[in-house]
């Protein structure tokens, strides 16, 4: 599969700045693909300090999301959402690799 780059809407990058400002130990956030969840693979959101010297960095609106190059495999041509609706709010990844996935929407199969 060749590389293709994320992308992080607006609303994400925002929404991941509101987050790291309240936290003292972390600056960014990091995107990865776990083994996993009912669909086969997983997404993690884990707040950071550090990245990786292969990780891709997207910056933007005062937000820094990383992504280890494993994961990427996965994740090329995606876009990080964020969505606040009546059901709650949280992180959407569309992913255009993505055959399935399941209703809680964090789990997916390629």
């Amino acid at each position: 599969m060749s590389e293709q780059t994320v992308s992080v809407t607006e609303r994400a990058a925002r929404r991941v700045a509101e987050i790291v400002a309240g936290e003292a130990e972390a600056t960014m956030l990091r995107v990865s693909v776990d083994g996993g969840g009912c669909s086969g693979f997983s997404y993690k959101f884990d707040l950071v300090n550090d990245k990786e010297d292969d990780d891709l960095v997207i910056e933007g609106h005062g937000a820094t999301v990383v992504i280890d190059q494993m994961s990427l495999m996965y994740m090329g041509g995606s876009e990080i959402d964020f969505v606040d609706e009546l059901i709650g709010a949280s992180f959407q990844i569309n992913n255009p690799n993505a055959t399935a996935s399941c209703g809680c929407g964090t789990s997916f199969s390629v």
